[in-house]
């Protein structure tokens, strides 16, 4: 039942959906649309924070499910022709960027998962969605390995925070990549446009990309606008953007904040450190949404040689063992 505080199931246009409540935040998740968080707004402010489908678009949702609220990605970005070495095996997935010539974003958040817990009271509302990834499980033809993917959700007075836990189920060591492909309107408040917001991004350095969109090895210097990402902020479509830096966190952050200038209001998103990576996405600056994308890994990342595995994020976990991480939403005012 619906309460000022609650975690229930119900409908996000015709389709199964966990809504979480709690004060004048509300998120809701689509379990067999991929588990992907598809909506957290202010209801009292009327503000919507991540992309979400409007009504009548929910199959160009379903058509394009990585360029909407939080998708999952394992594995995330781009694989040269599809394959990618580990431990002197090669592996392939499937090229499904055929004009590159790529395997792109794996298909986890594409797929149904598994709800395993729904609570709400007083001090938070809670969704845990899971993927066990074993013998029989679809997931195994494109990343053979077994694995099982936990994602908890929790709203609270403070705002949205995920957390992400990936356990090796197997025999064998396995690479750990991951991403989200975090969809962030802007503007998020009503009345507000394009032009009245600035971002930043705890940034360190671009990678120069081949006309593939895989990385060359070297880096590229950043333009003035990147540098005030860096430090005061600029609009997020001050150009059209699917850029590949390093992360590197400032006081212990690493994170996003968006900034509505008309109104003093800044969404943050602070995103864990063993995230190495961000890729900034941004439609063809849109003016309506962009996407900062937190990634373990370097792109093409297995298939690259002469690079510290630490530098380019490419670590895996032994049999039995867990890797968690944890990122926050939360709103500011200036």
């Amino acid at each position: 039942m619906e309460t000022q505080h609650s975690a229930y199931v119900g409908d996000f246009q015709g389709e199964r959906a966990v809504w979480l409540k709690h004060g004048p935040y509300e998120a809701a998740l689509l379990p067999e649309l991929g588990g992907n968080l598809i909506l957290f707004r202010d209801v009292e402010k009327g503000f919507k924070y991540l992309r979400e489908p409007e009504e009548g678009e929910m199959e160009d949702f379903k058509a394009n499910p990585g360029i909407y609220g939080i998708p999952v990605l394992i594995p995330p970005n781009r694989y040269d022709g599809g394959k990618f070495a580990w431990e002197g095996k090669e592996y392939r997935l499937p090229v499904n960027e055929t004009d590159r010539g790529n395997h792109l974003h794996g298909y986890m958040h594409t797929i149904p998962w598994r709800v395993e817990y729904i609570k709400g009271d007083e001090y938070e509302s809670v969704v845990v969605i899971s993927q066990k990834v074993g013998e029989g499980h679809l997931y195994k033809q494109y990343f053979p390995f077994d694995f099982t993917v936990t994602l908890r959700y929790t709203l609270n007075a403070e705002g949205l925070h995920q957390k992400v836990t990936i356990v090796n189920d197997g025999k064998e060591n396995m690479p750990n990549l991951l991403a989200f492909h975090t969809a962030i309107n802007a503007p998020f408040v009503p009345g507000s446009k394009a032009s009245d917001y600035t971002f930043k991004v705890t940034i360190g350095e671009r990678r120069e990309m081949d006309e593939r969109m895989l990385p060359t090895g070297r880096f590229q210097p950043l333009s003035a606008e990147e540098e005030l990402m860096k430090t005061e902020g600029v609009s997020p479509y001050f150009a059209e953007m699917d850029n590949h830096y390093t992360a590197s966190p400032q006081n212990g952050r690493n994170r996003m904040e968006l900034t509505d200038n008309r109104t003093g209001d800044v969404l943050v998103y602070d995103v864990g450190t063993s995230y190495k990576h961000w890729m900034i996405w941004n439609n063809g600056a849109s003016g309506k949404f962009f996407c900062p994308e937190p990634q373990t890994n370097l792109v093409n990342a297995p298939n690259i040689t002469g690079l510290p595995a630490e530098e380019i994020g490419l670590f895996g976990l032994q049999p039995g063992e867990r890797w968690e991480e944890t990122s926050s939403f939360y709103a500011l005012k200036r």
